[in-house]
C-alpha cells in the first residue's frame, strides 16, 4: 500500500476547502465594503447549495466504499468507478466541495468572495483533477478514455 508524506496528507482538498471558505467568512465578517445579497432567497439558496454538496459527496464516498478503493486523491484506486454520482460527473466530489463554498459564500453574504468559487474550482482542477486523470489514463487506459468520453469532468 502506498505511503502518503506528511505535506501530501495535509495537501488534500477538504483543506483548500477550509482555506477558501475561512477567507469568505473574513471578508464578509471585517470587510462588507457595504455590498450585500442578503434576502431570505440567498440564504435558502446558500442551504440548499451547502446541502447539495454534502449530499454529492456522501453520494460519492458511498460509491467509493461500495467499489473499496481509495477516496484519497494522491493514491492510485484500483478502478474506475462509474456507477451512481459517477455517472454525471467524474470528479462529484469537488463538484460538491465547489457547490458548499459557493453556498457558505451566499450564506455569509461574502459578495466580494463571489470570485472564489471559480478561483477555487480552477486550484482544484490544476492541483488535483488533471494529476488524477493523468494518473487514471497511465493506469486504466482505454477503459478511462472511453470513460472520459461518456462523462464530462464537472455536470
Amino acid at each position: 500500500m502506498e505511503q502518503l508524506s506528511l505535506p501530501k496528507m495535509i495537501d488534500v482538498p477538504p483543506v483548500w476547502l477550509a482555506a477558501f471558505a475561512a477567507i469568505a467568512w473574513c471578508q464578509a465578517t471585517y470587510l462588507p465594503l457595504g455590498l450585500s445579497l442578503a434576502h431570505p432567497i440567498t440564504q435558502l439558496l446558500g442551504g440548499l447549495l451547502v446541502g447539495a454538496g454534502v449530499v454529492v459527496i456522501l453520494l460519492a464516498a458511498y460509491e467509493f466504499r461500495c467499489h473499496k478503493t481509495s477516496i484519497i486523491p494522491h493514491l492510485t484506486p484500483n478502478t474506475i468507478i462509474q456507477s451512481g454520482v459517477f455517472s454525471k460527473s467524474r470528479n462529484p466530489i469537488y463538484l460538491g466541495d465547489a457547490l458548499i463554498l459557493l453556498g457558505l459564500v451566499l450564506r455569509w453574504d461574502a459578495v466580494l468572495s463571489l470570485p472564489l468559487v471559480p478561483i477555487f474550482v480552477w486550484c482544484i482542477e490544476k492541483r488535483f483533477v488533471v494529476v488524477e486523470e493523468n494518473r487514471m489514463r497511465r493506469e486504466f487506459r482505454t477503459d478511462y478514455g472511453r470513460y472520459e468520453q461518456k462523462v464530462r469532468r464537472w455536470l
